[in-house]
């Protein structure tokens, strides 16, 4: 299992606090459906004490899914522990209390106004209700990449004495850098004595584009569940693109040591495209791995070297990822070997000689439009043949 990173989704939870992406329960259960089908290892459904509708969403999920873990999100008081415990009973010992207190000195003061031995007492407190309640129990130190390192390894090391098993670790405003979050996790591995008894997780926002970055570094050093969201939305700048870290994993075995998600990546592009649709926030199509130009060729050079060797200009297959064969849309950038591939498979035969002047109308036609179509290229063929 030190090989295994578990892949925690809360696109119906963090996903859906980005404005305008509010999901009706049937949505999120079809989302569920798909997630499990995807294979990841959680699925956090909503935060059952906020609304009916979360608790609906997390009963709902946790009686209809089969085998993924279902959480919902709880604060450290007994109201919201309580709320959690009932959603996730149908999942039987698939159910996870997931429990969120902030540790760092700006939340302290101004949002909790406790000091370190009430934060502390409060995370014990909580977890230990949990813990007599659910059999898997997961603690987040909220904003812990702000917290100090000290007070933050002192409350990892008690959480996990009073009984949680997953302790996560949020980059909850996008503040910190790769090389920092690398430390910090590093540091709680060092300093923690009973560290061992326990997943260390992470949380990662894009407020500066780096939780993809950030989630991979502490992959690195040593955390072994990571969070984020199908096609990375969620509050303000959104979280980690859990697409992204997956494809790094599986495409670079040699940087991850042999590391493996457990994810179905045939799965991801349907999984985008479901969460696109039921979320109503569009993929754009400069995203990564499930962007619709994210296998397109545009420039003559690359789509000669796809079409020799995919290798020149494409890191991972398209069709691993759930997408068809790669596409070449002709465009006034495209080479004379991409546009004589695609007049071949149209059945059109160009005489050598004649080449160079059906290129010219292709360049004409291309500054005219965004692209050029299998119908213009047919009806210029046409015209030349006739």
């Amino acid at each position: 299992m030190k090989k295994h990173i578990h892949i925690f989704d809360t696109t119906l939870r963090d996903g859906e606090q980005c404005p305008g992406a509010a999901m009706t329960v049937e949505q999120k259960v079809r989302i569920a459906m798909q997630l499990e089908a995807l294979g990841v290892d959680v699925i956090e459904a909503g935060f059952p004490v906020i609304s009916d509708g979360d608790f609906q969403a997390v009963r709902t999920v946790a009686e209809r899914t089969e085998s993924s873990r279902v959480c919902g999100l709880a604060r450290c008081v007994e109201k919201d522990i309580l709320a959690v415990h009932e959603a996730v009973s149908l999942a039987g010992d698939r159910g996870r209390i997931h429990l969120v207190l902030a540790t760092s000195p700006i939340h302290r003061q101004y949002k909790m106004n406790k000091s370190r031995a009430e934060i502390l007492a409060m995370a014990v407190k909580g977890v230990s209700l949990a813990a007599g309640l659910c059999r898997e129990v997961q603690f987040s130190a909220e904003d812990a990449s702000r917290t100090e390192p000290d007070f933050l390894a002192e409350v990892v090391e008690a959480v996990i004495d009073a009984g949680t098993s997953i302790v996560n670790i949020p980059d909850t405003v996008g503040y910190t850098m790769p090389d920092e979050f690398h430390r910090l996790i590093s540091y709680l591995k060092s300093n923690v004595p009973n560290v061992d008894r326990a997943v260390i997780s992470v949380h990662c926002h894009d407020d500066m584009g780096m939780a993809v970055a950030n989630s991979l570094a502490a992959i690195r050093a040593g955390a072994r569940q990571v969070e984020g969201t199908i096609n990375g939305i969620g509050e303000r700048a959104g979280n980690t693109a859990l697409e992204e870290v997956v494809m790094a994993v599986h495409s670079r075995p040699d940087f991850f040591s042999g590391l493996e998600t457990g994810i179905r990546t045939r799965e991801l592009v349907k999984t985008s495209r479901i969460v696109a649709e039921m979320s109503g926030m569009a993929v754009p199509r400069s995203k990564a791995v499930v962007g619709a130009n994210a296998f397109s060729h545009g420039s003559g050079i690359h789509q000669d070297g796809i079409l020799k060797n995919r290798s020149t200009y494409e890191i991972m297959d398209p069709e691993e990822i759930g997408w068809g064969p790669t596409e070449l849309p002709l465009t006034k950038h495209s080479g004379r070997h991409a546009v004589k591939m695609r007049l071949d498979a149209l059945g059109f035969s160009i005489p050598e000689e004649d080449m160079p002047r059906f290129f010219e109308l292709f360049k004409q036609r291309g500054d005219r439009c965004k692209f050029v179509y299998d119908d213009d290229l047919s009806d210029m063929a046409r015209s030349m043949l006739a």
